[in-house]
């Protein structure tokens, strides 16, 4: 089980989504759908997924958060006929952010926003090696704009081992941008890219829980730590929920839980359920407990 796994909220329709997404990437498959019940948004499908191998998650969490462009997530291509495939599969219901077609940095690029509000940046790579076919892309726009260099030292620093690759800055004369944000920047947590930007456009969105990144851990003392690294947002801790300094909202969860989740019967999930709903950060004994009963 991989370390890092974004998750998707979706109103009610994690399963749908899941499928959409299963159905235009190779290497890709529904791994496991949990019912949870009597949670404040009802009954809420979990489902777990892979996308060229690569593990994410949804869930059905109601209407309080809409997912935006702040995270998209960039898909390398080996060949323009793949990007055109993948843009023709997401874009119905959706609409384009930027246009497919040839940019500076890229023969065949496009970004949309698909029907359920998950961004995706479609790009050609013209050859180029790589070994994680999707990325996640931080977008810092709003009051965190130009906090992009700040908040990939931070991570890295966190999240060991962890390596800071290319970075570009914005010069002088590209406003409305300032000198020295970050133009591009590629950096690895714990074995898996990620790309961030700074963006001082009048965009109309921040980062918010509709995306997060889940991180797996082993035991309470790797709660504990990651936890007492990245809280900053009292009023956001909920259920291993958190919310870091820049807004970024992370979940702390444990690799026991996730197996309590996958292989308990239903009164022992009901159990789990209600052990965790008024949890801040998560207790891995009291969760156990529950589950024994």
């Amino acid at each position: 089980m991989e370390k890092f796994t974004p998750c998707l909220w979706f109103d009610k329709e994690a399963r749908q989504g899941a499928e959409l997404y299963t159905s235009v990437f190779p290497d890709s498959n529904i791994t496991h759908i949990t019912t949870l019940h009597d949670t404040p948004s009802g009954d809420t499908d979990i489902v777990s997924f892979r996308l060229a191998g690569q593990p994410f998650m949804a869930m059905n969490g109601g209407p309080y958060f809409k997912p935006n462009p702040s995270i998209s997530f960039q898909v390398r291509c080996a060949t323009k006929d793949e990007v055109d495939r993948i843009w023709e599969k997401l874009l119905p219901g959706g609409f384009a952010l930027m246009d497919l077609g040839e940019y500076p940095f890229s023969e065949r690029y496009g970004w949309l926003q698909d029907k359920y509000g998950i961004s995706w940046q479609i790009m050609y790579t013209n050859g180029a090696d790589f070994h994680q076919k999707i990325v996640p892309m931080i977008l810092f726009v709003g009051s965190v704009c130009g906090k992009a260099e700040e908040a990939i030292n931070f991570w890295t620093s966190v999240f060991q081992p962890a390596h800071i690759g290319q970075v570009s800055h914005y010069e002088i004369g590209e406003d409305p941008d300032q000198e020295g944000s970050v133009k591009l920047a590629s950096f690895s947590l714990l074995g898996v890219e990620f790309a961030a930007m700074d963006s001082a456009l009048d965009h109309k969105f921040a980062f918010n829980e509709a995306i997060s990144f889940m991180v797996t851990c082993e035991n309470q003392d790797e709660i504990d730590h990651y936890w007492k690294q990245l809280s900053a947002v009292p009023e956001a801790e909920q259920c291993g929920w958190l919310k870091d300094k820049f807004g970024l909202s992370w979940q702390i969860t444990s690799r026991e839980m996730d197996e309590m989740m996958e292989n308990g019967s239903q009164e022992q999930l009901d159990r789990v359920t209600q052990a965790f709903l008024p949890m801040k950060k998560l207790d891995v004994a009291k969760i156990r407990a529950a589950y024994n009963g």
